[in-house]
């Protein structure tokens, strides 16, 4: 008897890319991975999941994002140790820390490429699973305040390798808004932050009505929205807070730490980063300096890159581990660039020939070309059948392989041909050389 067939239907907010965008994806990956490496972070991965009670309260709205886990049968209730999959890279570090602190040499570097799966609405760029890409600094006690300058400094070496276009990082310092609140009689700074962070979301009018909702005055709110439409590309922000007439120790300190981060990308990167103190971020475990990235003609899409300080997430009661870190939206960043700007890899396969098979009988031959030309590291595949060398070449223009390869009989040696200008040449696979731009897949945009 027939088994009836199982409708197949995709699931919101896990996105499957087709092989071509995945190649522009690892290229991405790659690319990223290689700056991290160059600035000395060390490789790291962590379990996918955390206890619950961990994950809780880590987030602005982390009880409703955090996926649990469970098993279909067993106990009663199913659980699994009120486990929970991340919702970040961040708080497993912090734990991975503590955990391992006796054996890491500290300041401790590392970059994290891993998947994370959050509840949230599934909309354009934002998914339930998706892979970000992260690097942290921590510290014991104390963490070095240069290194909340050298977060975005990293990721703009890593954005200007790769096709992104223009793009802005815009830093603010949590103690500016903090120091401010409290300087105009807010004293529910978080709730204040979670509430100015949807600011580019609603629109200044609804902040308004919601800040007001929350037991702020009418002056209050005028204040905190004339605060967080300050930004500039230089040092002249502190004026410009300075002129709201607002003072407070805390504000005096995050206006320094904000300055020093904002001169240092002037002389390293120039026009990247903007102060922009809008940006509040909705994690509360932030607490000094923190990011977002924008790409400079699609800010609609948002931020593509985030990140902050944070001196409390990793504690164990005697010792804390602060830390700065900024992480890279990966699947974000690659899924709006493929739907918005039609980026992709110029072939579905990393296959640089295609080695043909003249018949069934001589495909070993072809395999020896094939093993041949691999291990001077050239990517190839052999023809799937031995059908006409019409239909191998189609094959193999269908899935953009420039080269096709003929294995020449006993009296005549091998032929290669570029399908694109239709050149043969004979070639030799123990030297014939593939041109270096055709050697991997190159990022096209799509006709």
């Amino acid at each position: 008897m027939t088994p009836p067939a199982t409708k197949v239907t995709p699931i919101s907010g896990f996105p499957e890319l087709l092989p071509a965008d995945r190649l522009l994806e690892l290229h991405f990956l790659d690319t990223i991975r290689e700056v991290f490496e160059l600035h000395g972070f060390a490789p790291l991965e962590t379990r996918a999941v955390e206890p619950v009670e961990r994950l809780l309260g880590k987030g602005g709205d982390a009880d409703k994002e955090i996926y649990g886990v469970s098993r279909l049968a067993g106990e009663e209730t199913g659980r699994d140790a009120d486990l929970g999959l991340h919702f970040d890279l961040t708080v497993p570090f912090a734990r991975y820390v503590l955990e391992h602190a006796g054996r890491l040499q500290f300041p401790f570097r590392r970059y994290q490429i891993q998947k994370v799966w959050r509840g949230e609405r599934p909309q354009e760029g934002r998914f339930r699973e998706f892979t970000q890409a992260d690097i942290d600094v921590v510290d014991v006690g104390e963490l070095a305040p240069h290194l909340e300058a050298e977060m975005p400094l990293v990721v703009a070496e890593a954005f200007r390798r790769l096709p992104v276009g223009e793009f802005r990082i815009q830093v603010n310092n949590r103690k500016v808004p903090e120091g401010f609140y409290l300087g105009i009689g807010l004293t529910d700074v978080a709730g204040t932050l979670r509430v100015v962070d949807k600011l580019a979301k609603i629109g200044p009018r609804k902040v308004t009505e919601q800040l007001v909702a929350a037991g702020a005055t009418e002056e209050q709110a005028r204040l905190a929205l004339a605060l967080a439409d300050i930004r500039s590309g230089d040092l002249s922000f502190v004026d410009e807070v300075r002129a709201l007439g607002v003072s407070h120790p805390t504000l005096d300190e995050g206006l320094r730490a904000l300055a020093a981060v904002v001169a240092a990308g002037a002389e390293q990167a120039p026009g990247t980063l903007v102060a922009d103190l809008s940006v509040a971020r909705g994690l509360d475990y932030y607490t000094g300096t923190v990011y977002e990235t924008q790409l400079v003609g699609s800010e609609e899409w948002g931020s593509v890159c985030s990140g902050g300080r944070y001196d409390s997430l990793a504690s164990d009661g005697r010792t804390t581990y602060p830390g700065v870190g900024i992480s890279i939206g990966l699947t974000r960043l690659v899924h709006l660039l493929v739907a918005k700007r039609g980026l992709t890899a110029s072939r579905s396969t990393p296959a640089a020939v295609l080695v043909a098979v003249v018949d069934e009988e001589s495909r070993a031959r072809s395999g020896r070309v094939a093993a041949t030309l691999r291990g001077r590291g050239v990517p190839c595949e052999v023809a799937p059948s031995a059908a006409r060398f019409g239909k191998q070449i189609r094959y193999a223009d269908r899935r953009g392989i420039p080269f096709v390869w003929f294995p020449g009989t006993d009296d005549a040696g091998d032929q290669v041909k570029d399908i694109r200008s239709g050149e043969q040449v004979d070639a030799d696979a123990a030297t014939w050389t593939c041109p270096a731009q055709d050697l991997r897949p190159a990022v096209v945009t799509r006709d």
